[in-house]
C-alpha cells in the first residue's frame, strides 16, 4: 500500500476552499487561463492573417480596426500575439516535458543507489547545467539549423539537470522514514519504492518546478527567437516581434510594447501560479497560517 507524508489528509472542498482563498493562486489562475484560451482560440480564429503582409498599412497605430496596431510589414499585432501565444506555450510546455521526463527519473535513480553512481550522475548533471539554454541552442543550431524543434531540444537539455536536482534532493529526504524502511523490510526492491512511495511524495515539489520552469520557458523562447535561434518566419514569435521592433521605438512603440506586455503578463501569471500552488500545497505553510 503506497503512503504519503507532509500532506494531511483532507476533502477535495477543503484544498479547493484553500485555492480560493490564495489570491496569489487566484490571479496567477486566471491570467494563466486567458492566455491559454488565447493560444486556443488562435487555432480557428484571428483577427487577421499573420502570413499576409499589407504594406500600405505598416506601422500604424492602435486604432479599432487594428488594436495593437500594424508592424513595418503592415501585419495586425494583435493576431501574431495570439499565434506567438501558442509557440511559446507548445516550446515551453514540450520543453518541461522533456526535462521533467528524462530529469525526474535520473534524480530519482540517483538519490535511491547514493554511492559512486549518485555521485556520478551529478557531476553530468552539473555539466550540463553549466551549458546555459542560448549556449546549448547555438550549438544545436551550427549543426541542425535554427528552428522551434531546435529550441525546444535546447530548452529542454537546459530543464533535465533542474528536475534531476530537485527529485534527488526531494527523494533524499523520504528514503530514511520508517515507511520506507518498513517497504524495503517487506521485501519491495529499489524501483518499486521509487514509484509506489517516493514519486508520489514528491510530486507537489516536481509540480511547483514544473511551474516556475515553464514561466522560464516562455522566457528562453522568446531570448531564442529574438536572437534568430527559434521559430522563424512566417511563425510569429514574441522574441522575434521584440526583434523586429528595436529600430523602430521611436516610431512605432506600440511594435514593443504589445509583444512585450505578453511575456510579461504570461510569465508574471505563472509565476503567482507556482507560488500559490507552493502555499496550498505546503504543508509547513498551511500551519504557519
Amino acid at each position: 500500500m503506497t503512503m504519503r507524508i507532509d500532506l494531511p489528509e483532507e476533502t477535495i472542498a477543503g484544498v479547493l476552499a484553500k485555492a480560493l482563498g490564495n489570491r496569489s493562486f487566484l490571479v496567477g489562475l486566471i491570467i494563466t487561463l486567458l492566455i491559454v484560451a488565447v493560444a486556443l482560440v488562435s487555432f480557428v480564429w484571428t483577427p487577421y492573417d499573420v502570413t499576409k503582409l499589407v504594406i500600405a498599412d505598416k506601422t500604424q497605430p492602435p486604432s479599432w480596426a487594428h488594436w495593437f496596431g500594424t508592424d513595418h510589414f503592415g501585419r495586425d499585432i494583435l493576431s501574431m500575439i495570439m499565434v506567438g501565444a501558442r509557440n511559446s506555450i507548445a516550446v515551453a510546455l514540450v520543453a518541461v516535458g522533456i526535462g521533467m521526463g528524462i530529469g525526474v527519473p535520473l534524480g530519482a535513480f540517483a538519490a535511491a543507489r547514493g554511492g559512486l553512481a549518485d555521485e556520478a550522475l551529478m557531476r553530468v548533471n552539473d555539466l550540463v547545467f553549466a551549458f546555459p539554454a542560448l549556449l546549448s541552442a547555438i550549438m544545436i543550431t551550427a549543426i541542425f539549423g535554427p528552428g522551434a524543434v531546435n529550441a525546444i531540444i535546447a530548452i529542454g537539455i537546459f530543464n533535465i539537470p533542474v528536475f534531476a536536482r530537485v527529485a534527488r534532493a526531494g527523494a533524499l529526504a523520504i528514503w530514511p522514514r520508517e515507511f520506507i524502511l518498513a517497504a524495503r523490510a517487506a521485501g519491495k526492491g529499489m524501483t518499486r519504492i521509487t514509484v509506489e512511495h517516493i514519486l508520489p511524495n514528491i510530486a507537489t515539489l516536481l509540480l511547483v518546478q514544473g511551474t516556475i520552469q515553464f514561466a522560464l520557458g516562455i522566457l528562453a523562447e522568446a531570448g531564442l527567437s529574438y536572437v534568430g535561434l527559434g521559430a522563424q518566419p512566417p511563425m510569429p514569435s514574441w522574441g522575434r516581434m521584440l526583434f523586429d521592433a528595436q529600430t523602430r521605438m521611436v516610431t512605432a512603440p506600440w511594435m514593443a510594447i504589445f509583444p512585450g506586455m505578453a511575456i510579461v503578463v504570461t510569465v508574471l501569471g505563472l509565476n503567482l501560479l507556482g507560488d500559490g500552488l507552493a502555499d496550498i500545497l505546503d504543508p509547513k505553510s498551511r500551519r504557519r497560517r
